[in-house]
């Protein structure tokens, strides 16, 4: 049998947070009805994702993918989310899987939210996107950030700038003014998040004097089938070491 999928994700005061988030999991579990997928959260929100892994091991389960619902590899991938599962009942054999981000498919996502707000294809090359994340106050995360906003210029924006919502600078305001004073006709913000809450809500807030504001990642059909894949490496590591 393959081994239950187990989402977790940080969890929010903000309902929204919560709704997202299980319709990103419902998403998921259409594209792979043969895979038992099931979610947990790490604060605020119930199930835990202890309770959950309790709940597994209650039912006799054995295998278990955790999956961080998590965009880059910062302070709940590397420490909160290995304690939970160390902690969990010692008859399940737990493989944690790695975060969502970077990937190609991430950027496709954030084009189609862009879109959606009302740019077309051929607004890239005048448009300047600003790359709005939460923020964090790990290196590597904040790294990962701007290696993808050098990657998707690439893609024929005028210019892309990240930001971030806390912990890091610029803000997402500094980051509009900066691409104003390149010269880009139009400015665009993509936050880089999975679901609504207190710092998507501040990019919204720093985004005031864009041109375009983009919804959050949420349950895009690119970011179910990033999940996935990144099951399946966690699943078969030896068929993704080659690429399988």
């Amino acid at each position: 049998m393959k081994p239950v999928l187990l989402v977790i994700a940080h969890g929010s005061r903000d309902a929204r947070h919560a709704a997202t988030v299980h319709a990103l999991v419902r998403r998921v579990r259409s594209l792979r009805p043969d895979v038992r997928v099931e979610t947990g959260f790490l604060d605020f929100n119930l199930p835990s994702a202890q309770g959950v892994l309790e709940s597994l091991a209650a039912e006799g389960v054995r295998d278990v993918v955790a999956l961080p619902l998590l965009l880059t590899r910062a302070f709940h991938a590397k420490a909160d989310i290995p304690a939970v599962l160390r902690d969990s009942p010692p008859q399940l054999r737990i493989r944690q899987a790695e975060v969502l981000g970077p990937s190609p498919l991430l950027l496709t996502a954030l084009e189609r939210r862009l879109y959606e707000a009302g740019l077309t294809p051929a607004d890239k090359s005048s448009t300047g996107v600003v790359l709005a994340s939460a923020g964090s106050t790990d290196p590597e995360a904040i790294a990962v950030i701007a290696d993808i906003a050098r990657e998707w210029r690439h893609t024929g924006w005028c210019a892309v700038r990240p930001a971030f919502a806390s912990a890091a600078l610029p803000r997402t305001e500094d980051a509009v003014r900066e691409l104003r004073a390149l010269g880009c006709s139009r400015v665009a913000v993509a936050p880089y998040v999975l679901a609504p809450g207190f710092l998507p809500d501040r990019i919204a807030r720093g985004a005031a004097d864009a041109d375009v504001l983009a919804e959050v990642l949420g349950p895009a059909p690119e970011v179910a089938r990033v999940l996935l894949r990144r099951y399946e490496a966690a699943r078969m590591p030896s068929l993704a070491a080659i690429g399988a």
